[in-house]
């Protein structure tokens, strides 16, 4: 072959690369690990929570009318040996407080979690406060973990209460790794004889994608999709030599990601948030606004002089109907919801504005997606 040649065809073979890399990259982008969009059955977290005594604090407690916290501390003070009446305990450095905390999956006695300590009485901060030993129960009422520790405040409040400057929260607190498991709470995985796992996102796309991607890895049918969010996986027909290392080939594995056609709409922020591939129908839209606005003023008539007439307040009211003219918009087949949007405020539309306008679309059978107003 010439030198020509040779060098025609180099040229051709990279500008096909260049070519076909972004398109290669884009493909890249649409792929999501399973570990991301599923989780495994009966491997979740598990919530808890507990009733307890914040103490140290700096006259900033619950006040004498909060009386379970007296109560709390007379029965704390009772199991130590110390006998007093509730009635004449005053409590302005204690707070009574819920706490609550997250218990993973697998946690095992002495594992350390973080746990929350909100106020429940009428305490105006719990900065500087000590929570005393808290157990935390779970749904089931059993005790699954023990928490106490200094509390840590994200904020701060200070001056008096005319002149006060006050920055987030003051009446919750947290204290990192204040609580200890004292409770065996792991999933014994070895007795799985099927791995099931759950969409985030129900889709049966996805599902069938899913199952298609860990059949295609394992080279024969161990997966299945039984409905739009479960998908079982038979532990002794993948040949895996334990269930942890079949659950980490199988998170491991890649799907090709296909958002969903929704949009999300806060009615009461005006927050407006869109999948990529929501579509349009042909529309157009009219957006007009009439605006009236009454004033309504008090003027004060003098009698005519020489006369025995007293002052009268008169009431005149003053209307005024301002209609702008109505602007329009039109859209093509195939149109996002990005381009409506901004096609809306290029004509001057609010965001409450565009809510509406969302709505009535989706109404006239024009938005192509779910409208899911929150």
């Amino acid at each position: 072959m010439c030198p020509a040649w040779a060098e025609h065809l180099t040229l051709l073979a990279a500008i096909w690369l260049l070519a076909v890399l972004p398109l290669s990259a884009s493909d890249a982008d649409r792929k999501v690990m399973l570990r991301d969009v599923t989780q495994i059955e009966g491997v979740r977290d598990n919530q808890l929570v507990g009733y307890g005594l914040v103490i140290g604090l700096t006259r900033t407690g619950d006040t004498q009318q909060t009386y379970f916290t007296v109560q709390t501390l007379a029965n704390s003070l009772s199991r130590m040996g110390v006998q007093i009446a509730p009635g004449v305990v005053v409590v302005k450095n204690v707070a009574a407080v819920f706490v609550s905390a997250t218990l993973p999956p697998f946690a095992r006695p002495g594992t350390k979690i973080d746990v929350t300590v909100s106020s429940v009485g009428d305490a105006k901060s719990l900065a500087g406060g000590v929570l005393l030993l808290t157990s935390l129960r779970a749904p089931n009422g059993q005790v699954y973990a023990e928490a106490q520790g200094a509390l840590v405040i994200g904020g701060y409040s200070e001056g008096a209460s005319g002149n006060s400057k006050s920055v987030n929260h003051m009446t919750v607190g947290r204290i990192a790794e204040g609580g200890v498991v004292e409770r065996d709470a792991a999933v014994d995985l070895s007795r799985f004889k099927t791995v099931s796992l759950l969409l985030q996102n129900p889709d049966f796309t996805a599902a069938g994608d899913v199952a298609d991607v860990i059949n295609k890895e394992f080279g024969k049918t161990i997966a299945t999709a039984l409905d739009s969010r479960r998908i079982d996986v038979d532990v002794a027909a993948s040949g895996a030599p334990s269930v942890p290392g079949l659950i980490s080939r199988v998170q491991n594995l890649s799907i090709r990601f296909r958002p969903p056609a929704k949009v999300i709409v806060n009615e009461r922020t005006g927050t407006i948030v869109m999948g990529g591939d929501v579509r349009l129908s042909p529309v157009s839209v009219i957006h007009g606004s009439l605006t009236i606005d009454v004033q309504t003023t008090h003027v004060l008539v003098q009698p005519v002089p020489f006369t025995n007439g007293k002052p009268e307040t008169v009431t005149e009211t003053k209307t005024t109907v301002t209609d702008a003219p109505a602007q329009s918009i039109q859209l093509e087949e195939g149109a996002n919801v990005d381009e409506l949007i901004r096609g809306l405020h290029a004509i001057g539309a609010t965001s409450r504005d565009v809510i509406s306008i969302l709505q009535a679309i989706k109404a006239a059978g024009g938005l192509q997606a779910d409208l899911e107003v929150i």
